[in-house]
């Protein structure tokens, strides 16, 4: 009994087609997760031609970031225990909620986003950044 050589034997050549499939999948699941996964702080550049007014704003308050946890509203020394605090006391009565923040130059980025955090904790609305300093 001699078999024919039919196709019937087997091959050495490997099948990528379910391979390509798992592959496909997993390409499009990344596609959608990765868009999600990112996210942003909302922001509001300043005008580049910006309008000088002759009589400056005395309501401004300006939070200053200063390096080793120090913390200055209006120049006035607050603690970063005592911050959200501060920034309750002077934001609950007032309608506008303006805040500016400046950060020492030596100061992490983590403690300006803390600051900013605690700002919004105390319900303030905008954030501003004033330019740097040219002096």
């Amino acid at each position: 009994m001699a078999m024919s050589g039919g196709g019937g034997g087997l091959t050495n050549e490997p099948n990528v087609t379910p391979m390509i499939d798992v592959l496909l999948v997993l390409l499009i699941i990344f596609m959608i997760i990765v868009p999600q996964g990112r996210k942003t702080i909302d922001i509001n550049l300043p005008d580049p031609t910006p309008v000088v007014t002759a009589t400056p704003n005395n309501q401004q308050i300006v939070l200053e970031i200063l390096p080793h946890n120090a913390f200055a509203i209006n120049k006035e020394s607050v603690t970063k225990d005592n911050l959200p605090a501060r920034l309750h006391e002077i934001y609950d009565p007032r309608p506008d909620k303006v805040i500016f923040i400046k950060g020492d130059s030596t100061v992490k980025f983590q403690d300006v986003i803390w600051a900013m955090d605690a700002a919004r904790g105390a319900g303030v609305k905008v954030i501003g950044i004033p330019p740097k300093d040219t002096k």
